[in-house]
């Protein structure tokens, strides 16, 4: 059973990521590379008309950074070629 399932307690488990300096490292790390893909999604989609990168946002959350990052340049590869 995930742990989030049997203590629903949402602020603890994000705390939990800060107990010592190097979780703190991972975590930090984590939460910035997340709010740089945010920033390019936001970016390309007013600048370039790129559409669907909310999708890559969500999944940057839930399973991870890297999987919306993947996500993300598959949705933008997708829509440049069929712009071409």
């Amino acid at each position: 059973m995930p742990p989030l399932l049997d203590n629903p307690d949402i602020l603890g488990a994000a705390l939990a990521g800060f107990v010592n300096p190097y979780a703190a490292g991972y975590a930090t790390d984590t939460i910035m590379c997340w709010c740089v893909l945010a920033v390019w999604v936001l970016y390309e989609a007013r600048a370039t008309g790129i559409k669907y990168g909310w999708i890559a946002l969500v999944l940057g959350v839930v399973p991870g950074v890297a999987t919306g990052f993947a996500i993300y340049l598959l949705i933008r590869l997708n829509q440049q070629l069929e712009r071409v």
